[in-house]
């Protein structure tokens, strides 16, 4: 029943994205009803008595899945229905992914409260940065075009969408907020990280590449803003480092899950 229900949320995913931009109606509720059941099977598979089950993939799972909520409730409010292209298909392909990767089952009787809340923050602030990317991508997009002539551009088969897009210094703020919002959540996860690797581990720090990764792209967002706020970056600065730092991120986590489940065959650590 659960692959059932992935792969119509997947399907369901697709269709929206494939959608024309003025089947607005259509494309909200199917987007919700897919969320819904991606949701659902997320929920019944990671959370257990007594246990949680983890992976790359359902990391994988979980970031997108509030994505698509995020693009959800911030298209709403912002023609950002270019963000549809991007986000749905991506989440598509990590709803079914749990299937091809089951990840391991962790045990949790005996560790603190933090432990689940160190996994929560950190899907959120995966989450949030994910948007980031997403966001600073179709940016890229629309300042590119700025530069096309009006005939070449209208044969980019997301034109008409990012032509409806905010303006730029509009699309710019709305970066900046998810950035903050986002290291705000990263900083979090740093912090609960340091509580649940001593609980674990019995030192502040594990020293391995999700650690160095993680760190690395909290300075890198962090930079970011400090140069947005003292020194006024913006444009191709800003995008670069957002890219840059979204791609260190997900290096972190994914990348070596990835790397450790499919690669090396290797249990969680």
């Amino acid at each position: 029943m659960q692959t059932y229900l992935l792969f119509a949320a997947a399907v369901i995913y697709i269709i929206c994205a494939s959608l024309p931009a003025n089947r607005a109606a259509p494309i909200s509720l199917g987007t919700a009803i897919g969320w819904l059941l991606h949701g659902a099977v997320l929920s019944m598979n990671i959370f257990a008595a007594d246990a949680l089950r983890l992976g790359f993939a359902f990391m994988l799972s979980a970031t997108l899945w509030i994505s698509v909520a995020t693009y959800w409730l911030e298209n709403r409010n912002f023609p950002l229905d270019s963000l549809r292209v991007l986000v749905l298909p991506c989440a598509a392909v990590s709803a079914i992914l749990p299937l091809l990767f089951p990840g391991q089952v962790i045990p949790i009787p005996g560790k603190s409260v933090a432990f689940s809340w160190h996994i929560a923050i950190a899907v959120l602030a995966y989450s949030t940065l994910t948007i980031a990317a997403f966001h600073a991508i179709l940016m890229a997009v629309q300042e590119s075009r700025l530069h096309q002539h009006p005939l070449s551009a209208k044969k980019f088969f997301l034109g008409a969408a990012i032509d409806r897009l905010p303006a730029l210094l509009t699309m710019e703020r709305l970066l900046f907020r998810l950035i903050a919002f986002g290291f705000v959540l990263l900083s979090l996860t740093v912090l609960s990280g340091i509580v649940f690797s001593e609980e674990l581990f019995g030192k502040a720090f594990k020293w391995d590449h999700k650690t160095v990764f993680t760190l690395l792209s909290w300075i890198l967002f962090g930079i970011l803003l400090v140069g947005h706020k003292w020194r006024g970056w913006r444009g191709r600065m800003a995008l670069r480092f957002t890219l840059t730092g979204f791609t260190t991120l997900l290096l972190a986590y994914v990348g070596t899950r990835f790397v450790l489940e499919v690669v090396l065959h290797k249990g969680f650590a």
